[in-house]
């Protein structure tokens, strides 16, 4: 089963909905029983970044994560659930993070050149970065370079060294995927990425402790 964050922000059905077409047994919840029960789990969310850091402290979700993450568990971010996954964040402040992969987050205004609209909203291309062995990540399995995502954001996730493992271009490179160990994110929406996207969510569902 895929326990899906639920912890006040975030659109949870449309990501439900993609993980039942894909025959997953998936569950939005805030229950700590049933995500330490879960097999995977993701963290969806949109909106503000302190906003959304304080709710995920606040509803005891900050723990769990650190706590299943520690243990193995395969956890997924997904745009601002990704960017809550890395150290710092700049937007209107400093804001702290959960530390689960290096990195921090930061405005496109300062790196897209004048001209570019913010937020960046839309389809972009998907560079995948390889490893030293030659090869893509494991959670773009089922698909090719070049494929195309949907992506809706006004912030972005840099200095993540050896944790992205894709890019897309916007002016200028922008981190679109990250890993490290079994905690991976996604700035862009999986699920609202078409078949690519749902290529994506099955290698996800796939990986195990």
């Amino acid at each position: 089963m895929i326990a899906i964050i639920d912890y006040g922000v975030g659109n949870l059905f449309s990501l439900q909905s993609s993980l039942k077409y894909l025959g997953e047994e998936a569950e939005a919840t805030s229950d700590i029983e049933t995500i330490r029960k879960a097999d995977r789990l993701i963290l969806p969310g949109v909106g503000a970044y302190e906003d959304a850091a304080a709710k995920l402290r606040a509803s005891g979700m900050a723990g769990i994560l650190m706590e299943q993450a520690g243990a193995g568990k395969p956890l997924l971010g997904i745009c601002l659930g990704m960017q809550l996954l890395l150290e710092k964040s700049f937007e209107y402040g400093e804001h702290e993070g959960l530390g689960l992969i290096a990195g921090n987050v930061v405005p496109i205004a300062g790196a897209a050149p004048a001209g570019y609209k913010i937020p960046h909203i839309g389809w972009n291309l998907l560079k995948l970065r390889k490893n030293a062995a030659g090869k893509t990540d494991k959670l773009f399995k089922y698909i090719e370079e070049g494929e195309y995502v949907y992506f809706v954001h006004s912030f972005y996730a840099t200095d993540c060294g050896e944790a992205t493992i894709a890019t897309t271009e916007y002016g200028a490179e922008l981190t679109a995927a990250v890993a490290a160990g079994n905690v991976y994110g996604c700035q862009f929406h999986p699920e609202k990425s078409g078949d690519v996207g749902m290529k994506i969510l099955k290698a996800f569902c796939e990986m195990e402790a």
